[in-house]
């Protein structure tokens, strides 16, 4: 199978992802997933964790005395502030803003932030800043894949901090649930529920470590390695893999149809 050269292929969009582990009950935690409208261009109907892009005001963000625990990577620094606000505009949840904001301003936030009002000026407004140590860095994820579009995707974990119900933005999602990534899993493999291979890997991944406490353990000893994902042919079949010894319990999965 032939595969793009990296100077080929289409510049990788910086992206980071949130999941959010809910422990108020005892067994496995929950995660916070929403699944895309069909009218999305990317991924429509998919099931993911909320995230998106980094944007140009993230890095400013990151950059400025309203955040603190800052990374000494800039571009982690700029992903957790985008994991932040895009959770914030996604789904309603505040993870990481000191002091917490109550319901009333967060939903003021949100139609703000819809309107295009800038995150670092409703931050100062309300003498609000971000706690960039709440996130915790879990996977970094850059497909070398021939694709319309390729994204360099950060993923953190956060104890979701309660207090507010999920609330999902329905010009970019159809629903949002709460489940735990055994759940998410089985319902990918039964039809029920659209899952991308990097959200599969991660959530089998966070099977095998179903608390926070237990993830972060995990982390301590397997530091976070870029995955970059590889496409070959195997008996006529295409397979997405990715390098062993990364913490990942599922390291393949055959694929039909576009590459994302």
């Amino acid at each position: 199978m032939s595969k793009a050269t990296i100077s080929e292929l289409p510049p990788a969009i910086p992206a980071a992802t949130l999941v959010l582990f809910d422990e108020t009950a005892s067994g496995p935690a929950l995660h916070l997933m929403i699944e895309r409208s069909a009218a999305m261009a990317f991924m429509p109907g998919a099931l993911v964790f909320p995230g998106g892009r980094v944007e140009p005001g993230d890095r400013e963000i990151a950059r400025s005395a309203l955040v603190t625990g800052v990374p000494e990577d800039e571009n982690d620094a700029a992903a957790r502030v985008a994991a932040i606000r895009e959770t914030l505009e996604e789904v309603g949840i505040a993870t990481g803003i000191r002091p917490a904001p109550d319901a009333a301003l967060m939903a003021a936030w949100r139609q703000a932030l819809k309107q295009g009002a800038a995150f670092s000026a409703l931050l100062q407004h309300a003498g609000r800043h971000l706690g960039l140590s709440a996130l915790l860095p879990y996977a970094h994820w850059l497909p070398k894949l021939p694709a319309p579009r390729r994204f360099e995707t950060r993923f953190y974990l956060a104890r979701h901090e309660g207090g507010h119900a999920a609330a999902h933005d329905e010009d970019e999602a159809t629903r949002h649930v709460w489940l735990s990534a055994a759940e998410a899993l089985e319902g990918g493999r039964t039809g029920r529920h659209t899952l991308m291979f990097p959200t599969m890997a991660n959530l089998a991944r966070l099977a095998t470590h179903p608390r926070f406490a237990l993830a972060a353990a995990h982390l301590a000893s397997t530091p976070v390695r870029l995955i970059s994902p590889s496409l070959s042919e195997e008996n006529g079949v295409r397979v997405l893999r990715i390098s062993e010894g990364c913490g990942y319990p599922l390291t393949a999965h055959p694929i039909r149809g576009e590459v994302r």
